[in-house]
């Protein structure tokens, strides 16, 4: 087995490093496995990468992933909201938790779900110990986090935070449909171009020999 799928395989990742990389040439990032802080500073790079890069290209988020890392998902958001670039969501199969958030986080109008696709709302869970004061001081900071989340959800899906509080008390799953009603997404996706990554435009990053930048329009792509 090559040393790239014997790494893949450890972080629990399905798309190899190779067409990671491709794909993030054509705009399109992909988290496709539980956000932890290796993949996360990964997509963090890359984001800022891009949008120095190429300031008016839309940028791609494909999510297929159970959740994982707050202050990763939220370092993410923070950047997805700050780069100029419009940053369009996917979810492929199963975008769950941080997962949700970052769905829901894409800019609106363009955060779309397979037909198929699973998007779950839940508050986050963790196990505290340590002494009384330790326990004390890690729940009001699990407090502070939880109110934080609530109140990014419910920015981005127009709902009220009471009823997202309510209705992240318990694991609630939504169809594409539900996720769309609920504000989630946006669309649904019926045809391959509206989620189709374009070609590969101009270099990304140090190494990539793609095309010169001065071939390019100014005009911002749609993709």
């Amino acid at each position: 087995m090559s040393e790239e799928l014997r790494n893949e395989e450890n972080t629990g990742q399905y798309v190899t490093g190779q067409m990671r990389e491709e794909l993030a040439h054509r705009g399109v990032l992909m988290l496709d496995s539980v956000l932890e802080d290796d993949n996360g500073a990964w997509l963090m790079s890359k984001l800022l990468t891009l949008a120095a890069d190429q300031p008016t290209r839309g940028i791609w988020l494909w999510i297929n992933s159970p959740g994982g890392s707050v202050p990763a998902m939220l370092a993410i958001r923070d950047i997805m909201r700050s780069i100029p670039n419009r940053v369009s969501t996917l979810a492929l199969g199963m975008a769950a938790s941080a997962g949700q958030i970052l769905l829901s986080a894409g800019e609106p109008g363009h955060r779309y779900g397979l037909p198929h696709s699973k998007i779950l709302l839940h508050q986050g869970s963790s196990g505290i110990g340590g002494t009384a004061a330790d326990v004390e001081l890690a729940a009001g900071e699990l407090r502070d986090m939880r109110d934080t989340v609530l109140g990014l959800i419910a920015a981005d899906t127009g709902q009220p935070v009471d009823r997202v509080f309510e209705d992240s008390l318990r694991d609630r799953w939504n169809n594409a449909e539900a996720a769309k009603d609920y504000g989630f997404i946006d669309h649904i996706v019926t045809n391959f171009h509206d989620i189709s990554p374009s070609a590969a435009r101009q270099p990304v990053g140090l190494t990539s020999t793609i095309q010169p930048a001065s071939s390019f329009s100014d005009e911002r792509e749609q993709v």
